[in-house]
């Protein structure tokens, strides 16, 4: 089937401050997206992850704000992401401190902007949220009109686990596991220093972009998921190994004495 790129662009934007949700709709449209503009987390949910079991309303980014009546986006994207959601995810939030920005990512969040922003900043960041979308979808066997070509393949495989940072997906035996995108990030970061010590800090200027002062104790959330994900045992890791008052060592394939 035949998808053309106006049936791909469907934005969902949850936004309580009207004005700048009109702005949102205006400009998005503008820009050629189809866009749907709702208040609350509540609302985002009954479309992206009914509780009543009928299919979810389909969409290809999400736009949500963190401060919202109700459930805040925090808790939001939590709950999007237990029902198997995936979509692909901006998170608009005036916090700046860096422990806001990792817990957006660490509830599920692909990207963040902090308000206030630039219109082509935000256009830019769907854009590249829309790319992979379409990467997506084109490798799981659809049949896309779209203007970029498809990324070359961008696979890792260790043991009898193979990692697919394009389909952000965890191949393990025969299971197949989602990652969100900062998931992947790290560990890509991890595989790319390979057998190296990797320090917390470094992780966090280099993975997330945060130079400030923050509790690297947040990373430790990412790696738990990610031992869950790739180790046999979580609680006895070969693979992600901690190094006490460090940071943490990936190791591919670790011998009995490992």
């Amino acid at each position: 089937m035949i998808r053309t790129l106006s049936e791909l662009n469907r934005i969902l934007v949850v936004e309580d401050e009207r004005h700048l949700a009109e702005g949102l709709r205006f400009n998005l449209e503008a820009e050629g997206y189809q866009v749907r503009v709702v208040e609350t987390g509540e609302e985002a949910l009954d479309l992206l992850a009914p509780a009543n079991g009928s299919a979810p309303e389909p969409f290809d980014v999400l736009i949500l704000d963190v401060m919202l009546p109700g459930k805040d986006g925090f808790l939001v994207m939590s709950e999007i992401r237990q029902a198997g959601q995936f979509i692909p995810t901006l998170m608009l939030t005036a916090r700046g401190h860096p422990g806001d920005v990792l817990r957006g990512f660490a509830s599920g969040t692909d990207d963040y902007l902090s308000k206030p922003f630039d219109l082509p900043i935000l256009v830019a960041r769907i854009r590249g949220l829309l790319r992979r979308r379409e990467w997506q979808r084109r490798s799981a066997g659809e049949t896309e009109v779209a203007a970029s070509p498809a990324p070359a393949k961008d696979t890792y495989t260790f043991g009898e686990k193979t990692v697919d940072f394009n389909l952000l997906q965890l191949h393990v035996r025969e299971q197949v596991f989602p990652l969100t995108l900062m998931e992947a990030n790290v560990l890509r970061y991890l595989i790319q220093h390979e057998n190296q010590p990797v320090p917390r800090k470094k992780m966090l200027e280099e993975v997330w972009g945060l130079h400030e002062d923050t509790d690297t104790r947040a990373i430790d959330n990412f790696i738990v998921r990610l031992r869950k994900y790739i180790e046999d045992d979580p609680t006895k890791p070969r693979h992600v190994l901690t190094l006490r008052g460090v940071g943490y060592r990936f190791v591919a394939n670790p011998t009995k004495a490992d």
